[in-house]
């Protein structure tokens, strides 16, 4: 079996890395809010049922650094704001029957996850019944373990006073917040000065410029009294201005200091990109000057790296007061981002609960996923949670069949959805009035909102156009699904016909090159031509190994009498000094805890089906838990 970690499947035309999907429900803590001031549109933490937590090197351009010596000043311009980061599904949620919904959901089955290749007798286990039975961390291109274990800040003679975070009322900030997006930037905000101090005045100043980048700031007379009046740098009265001493200059960043602030995020039931997203809220900045080596979803406790430009450490660590289910720290100072596609992997820490299993099952399961290793399939998440596959769109997207990706995206669907969608989509049916639908949604930041918006502008006529509106690592992410597909469905077939040997054909197209052309053909898709006339969606082609062996696997059987209590210590508890819990040698259930790490774009959960050998699918594990939960 040694050999078997190389054997490698050709994907002509189909490559893409990502990551995993999770299941059922557990109570999320709501978002605190404080002396932080978000802006209004501010989301907390969302009770998601989905996500298992798993890396993605992912598109180029997810969210990628500021040029290179930009403050996070010129992030804030007049373009429209950018939406990153969206769901298939609209981003608030309403409790409706998750498990109703799942009835209608896909099965491994579905997505060509139909083969395991060890012969151990397989056991019942719970998968995810709490987010925090999933805990991933990053493992950094040096081979190291991301872990939060330092709030401390670097000390740096340039950062300004803690005071900056209480010199201004909340009233002040509302206005000032107001300022910096009002659109015209002629308008500015007088704050007076109540104990007029130069030290008084100096902490104003530093608060406006690093609360709020895009102001500037100077100090006026009116009437006996001193003013600090904040204003947009880039009005054109102010640029007009003529410079003189007195005038007020751009905030600066040190020279000796890296450009770029790195840290490590901790964070629950939160995805990488909705993390950022809430991050640039709280800090008024652009998300696209955060950058990270890969992505990690949402239903999971999840540890890596985070780079940010020119934001210093001390307004990060002050967040930590603000966030509820975020931790920031291990602070410091580097001269660059970070890039997509840089680590090495994650190490998993996995609980299922109430197995079935015997010792000696649980002996021989995990024994096999050390010795053996798992299929390399792409996990469940990839494929959607609702009655529409992720990977059908895709297909009508590489076929042109513009109409058919349309009506998939936007037709009603089976079993329970939240009810705005529901109404959008039976006005949509009824009407085939873009403008009638949208006014259905009141959610309109999701991927139905973006393509009715875009039919709206652009005509029934200009489809293309229309789909252009949803964010492109969105449209990218229903090809990726489709490519995904045909994996699973290549690597089933080729071990069906193959077993676990080296082929001949493995490491090049030939060996099972019919097979291929025979499913795109049948998806009437031409394997020889798939460069597609949007460029977007003309993708390479690349090699993924077909079976993938952990590394760093260990594993415990655990007795438990209470389904709430966590079975193992976080980072963040480990930092406030909780002791581990301590286990009886018996207990009314019995939990499997595994520790493993695996390379970037495997999914755990495809480890973990291997040591059950049962259905993953959150169609699956819903009903599972359901019945648990009863």
């Amino acid at each position: 079996m040694t050999e078997m970690t190389g054997v490698s499947l050709k994907r002509r035309a189909l490559v893409v890395e990502d990551n995993d999907s999770g299941v059922p429900a557990e109570e999320t803590k709501k978002q605190k809010f404080s002396e932080c001031n978000p802006t209004k549109d501010q989301d907390g933490l969302q009770n998601d049922f989905l996500s298992i937590s798993e890396d993605m090197p992912g598109p180029p351009d997810t969210v990628s650094a500021g040029k290179g010596g930009e403050n996070s000043e010129a992030q804030l311009e007049d373009e429209e704001e950018e939406e990153d980061g969206l769901s298939e599904e609209c981003e608030e949620e309403e409790s409706e029957s998750f498990a109703d919904m799942m009835k209608h959901g896909l099965t491994e089955a579905d997505v060509g996850i139909t083969k395991f290749v060890s012969s151990h007798q397989g056991f019942s286990g719970i998968l995810k019944e709490r987010y925090s039975d999933f805990v991933v961390h990053e493992i950094g291109k040096d081979g190291r373990i991301s872990h939060l274990n330092d709030l401390s800040i670097p000390v740096d003679e340039e950062d300004p006073s803690e005071d900056i975070f209480t010199v201004l009322t909340a009233e002040e900030k509302q206005q000032l917040e107001e300022l910096q997006l009002f659109k015209n930037k002629e308008t500015s905000v007088a704050i007076e000065v109540i104990e007029d101090t130069k030290e008084k005045r100096t902490i104003i100043h530093q608060a406006i410029k690093s609360l709020f980048p895009g102001l500037e700031t100077k100090t006026e007379d009116r009437e006996g009294k001193k003013y600090i009046v904040a204003y947009h740098a880039a009005g054109k009265k102010a640029l007009a201005k003529v410079r003189t001493a007195a005038d007020p200059r751009k905030h600066s960043w040190p020279k000796s200091r890296g450009s770029y602030c790195h840290f490590v995020l901790y964070k629950e039931n939160k995805d990488t990109m909705d993390a950022i997203n809430v991050l640039s809220r709280y800090l008024r900045v652009k998300p696209n000057i955060f950058s990270y080596m890969g992505t990690k979803d949402k239903r999971a406790i999840t540890v890596q790296e985070i780079a940010v430009l020119k934001i210093t450490a001390q307004r990060l660590a002050h967040l930590n007061k603000c966030l509820m289910n975020f931790k920031l720290g291990n602070f410091s100072y580097q001269k660059k981002p970070l890039k997509l596609g840089e680590l090495q992997g994650n190490h998993f820490t996995v609980v299922l609960r109430n197995i079935t299993g015997t010792d000696d099952q649980v002996q021989q399961a995990m024994n096999s996923l050390k010795e053996i290793g798992f299929i390399n399939y792409y996990g469940m998440q990839r494929f959607g949670t609702t009655a529409v596959p992720t990977y059908q769109v895709g297909r009508a997207i590489l076929q042109n069949s513009w109409i058919e990706v349309m009506d998939l995206i936007l037709k009603p669907r089976s079993g329970a959805e939240k009810g705005y969608l529901v109404k959008c989509r039976e006005e949509w049916a009824k009407t085939k009035d873009p403008t009638a639908a949208l006014r259905k949604l009141p959610v309109k930041r999701c991927v139905e909102g973006q393509l009715l918006r875009g039919l709206s502008k652009y005509g029934m006529k200009n489809i293309v156009s229309a789909f252009g509106l949803i964010p492109r690592n969105n449209r990218l992410m229903y090809i990726h699904s489709y490519q995904s597909y045909v994996w699973n469905n290549m690597v089933s077939k080729r071990i069906e016909d193959y077993g676990l040997k080296p082929a001949p054909g493995d490491l090049v197209l030939k060996g099972v090159q019919e097979a291929y052309r025979e499913m795109l053909t049948a998806d009437n898709l031409d394997i020889d031509n798939m460069r597609h006339k949007i460029r977007d969606y003309s993708l390479s082609g690349a090699y993924r190994k077909i079976i993938i062996r952990p590394q760093n696997v260990s594993w415990e059987v655990v007795a438990y009498d209470d389904p709430k209590i966590p079975l193992f210590n976080t980072d963040v508890d480990n930092l406030e000094g909780k002791p581990p819990p301590v286990f009886a040698s018996e207990g009314k259930y019995r939990a499997l805890k595994m520790d493993f790490s695996l390379p970037p774009s495997t999914y755990a959960t495809m480890a973990i089906r291997e040591v059950l050998k049962m259905d993953t699918s959150i169609k699956n594990q819903t009903q599972l838990n359901t019945t648990w939960l009863r």
